[in-house]
């Protein structure tokens, strides 16, 4: 029976061979959920993501109800909006529901992604590291998740009702193209889920000595720029959705200092127990 190797004395073609496995499980994670949602084709696109586009929308009730509550009366309730959805290629519909369903895969196997790169890293990290790598999987996964959903519920159902209400004129019809509008909204979505895992990305330049708080003090009114010029990237060219997207960036980024912070102090105290 061949013994298990340990792994504080593998060479670089074992941590190859480990580092396989971990991305071949990983792959699978994403197939297995990716074909789900292509099984899935009625609920993944006509409920999520057809479902901004939508007056009945969970976001759209919300806001109609602020609206109501605040003596305004319909003034932020959705209508019907003035755009149809075409395609126009051959095989459109079936490369969209090919691609939505690896992205909804992708999505829905993320925290598992972040456990299999935790077990990669395990054997590396000290024993005082090891206790608290559990509340940073949790924490990668649920920023994550919390990323996507505000992306999903407030800014891609912006996102459609400005772009796809905007008109130059009455005399022009919108009939916007099926891969334009599946495009905003993942993309939208993602890219949320993915500005949010700013504290995380703090935490590891942090730990290897490429950042610190003193220096994001310093250049905090650069990063305020580049989080405005980040939000109108991800969003479309309107204020709201830009002041929406960026002020959770700026209380990310002010928590992403006190979490440097306290890397920099637990990093001086380990020498000072040395």
């Amino acid at each position: 029976m061949e013994e298990k190797k340990d792994p504080n004395q593998l060479s670089f073609l074992d941590h190859l061979e480990v580092l396989r496995w971990h991305l071949i499980r990983s792959v699978i994670a994403i197939g297995v959920f990716t074909i789900i949602a292509f099984l899935s084709k009625k609920l993944v696109f006509d409920v999520i993501i057809f479902g901004p586009k939508n007056p009945d929308f969970l976001t759209y009730r919300i806001f109609c109800k602020l609206s109501n509550l605040m003596g305004m009366d319909d003034a932020f309730c959705m209508e019907e909006l003035p755009f149809s959805l075409q395609n126009i290629d051959m095989a459109g519909q079936f490369t969209t529901h090919l691609w939505v369903s690896f992205i909804a895969g992708l999505i829905v196997a993320f925290p598992y992604l972040v456990y299999e790169l935790w077990r990669f890293v395990k054997p590396a990290l000290k024993e005082s590291e090891k206790s608290y790598s559990s509340l940073l999987i949790f924490s990668t996964s649920f920023l994550f998740t919390i990323g996507v959903l505000f992306g999903y519920f407030l800014i891609a159902p912006l996102s459609v009702n400005f772009l796809g209400g905007y008109s130059v004129s009455d005399q022009i019809s919108s009939q916007i193209n099926l891969g334009s509008y599946i495009s905003t909204v993942t993309t939208v979505t993602m890219a949320c889920g993915i500005v949010f895992e700013l504290p995380i990305l703090v935490y590891f330049l942090t730990k290897i000595g490429l950042l610190t708080p003193e220096w994001m003090k310093t250049y905090r009114r650069h990063a305020f720029v580049v989080t405005l010029v980040l939000s109108s990237i991800i969003t479309p060219p309107d204020i709201a959705s830009q002041i929406l997207v960026t002020i959770p960036i700026i209380v990310l980024y002010e928590i992403s200092i006190g979490i440097s912070r306290r890397v920099i102090k637990r990093q001086q105290a380990d020498v000072r127990k040395r």
